[in-house]
């Protein structure tokens, strides 16, 4: 590489030109989210997950009827921030809760948000079972691959070559099993009207995931039965990645177990696919 001889004053704004004050354009925080402290590490894609979620509550008009029920993670410390009833539930489950929820008060959009270790590892009969009863809330799976809250190993999703606490060369099938793919495993349930897998990391994929929230709630609205939506998201703490490679190496490593798209849809069409 050619060293850079001009002279340094170039590279020097003169004190006159520098900017004095910034101005804020706009406050784009939505409107169902607390701008409040949070204690999810930089770089998490959780915060971005929710943000859909919230956005697609607000965009349907549903802030007023809507009940979340947060598993336990990483994300729950992010349940405060939000501007909707929130139920805290015990590791696993979120979907037996938002069950009675949704049964006592059917005109409600109950949903539920977990981890994957929370969702997949500590309470996968609960989702399924809720599935093939055909039980009309929403269940959102929050998918980096690792027990982010517990210390950072790998969970049923993981994949392999994936990075985590007990697995730093890689998650190898012969010493740890193959991961499980839970988007495709409930698509093929009767009592589904919706499945979809989206992604947050990068502008594209954010989108995308949106307009699939949108679209599990309105499945919901219209008592189509269990929709589920899982986002892929970054978790450079527990892949000991540097925070600005997490975004390429979901990509890398995790999507291409993990693809991205509409599984299963009940609706007339699905935009999202």
């Amino acid at each position: 590489m050619t060293e850079d001889r001009r002279p340094k004053e170039l590279f020097v704004i003169p004190s006159s030109e520098a900017p004095t004050d910034a101005s804020r354009v706009a406050d784009f925080t939505p409107d169902l989210i607390d701008v409040g402290e949070h204690h999810l590490c930089p770089g998490c894609g959780e915060p971005i997950a929710i943000r859909a979620v919230m956005d697609a509550i607000a965009l349907l008009g549903l802030a007023e009827k809507s009940v979340a029920v947060f598993g336990i993670g990483c994300s729950t410390a992010f349940s405060n921030n939000l501007d909707v009833e929130v139920l805290q539930a015990l590791h696993g489950r979120a979907p037996s809760v938002a069950t009675g929820v949704s049964r006592v008060r059917p005109g409600l959009a109950v949903f539920t948000i977990q981890g994957d270790g929370d969702m997949a590892n500590e309470g996968l009969q609960e989702v399924l079972h809720c599935a093939a009863r055909g039980e009309n809330i929403v269940c959102i799976m929050l998918n980096n691959g690792v027990f982010g809250e517990t210390g950072g190993h790998l969970t049923v999703t993981t994949t392999i070559g994936q990075r985590t606490k007990n697995t730093i060369e890689g998650r190898d099938a012969a010493k740890h099993g193959h991961p499980m793919r839970i988007a495709e495993l409930l698509a093929q349930i009767d009592g589904v009207g919706y499945v979809a897998r989206g992604a947050v990391n990068d502008a594209g994929n954010v989108a995308r995931t949106k307009r699939m929230m949108v679209e599990a709630f309105t499945a919901q609205q219209q008592g189509l039965g269990l929709s589920f939506v899982e986002v892929l998201t970054m978790c450079p703490t527990g892949w000991f990645v540097p925070t600005d490679e997490a975004p390429n190496y979901l990509a890398e490593t995790i999507a291409g177990t993990h693809a991205v798209g509409v599984l299963r849809s009940a609706l007339p069409s699905s935009p999202s696919d």
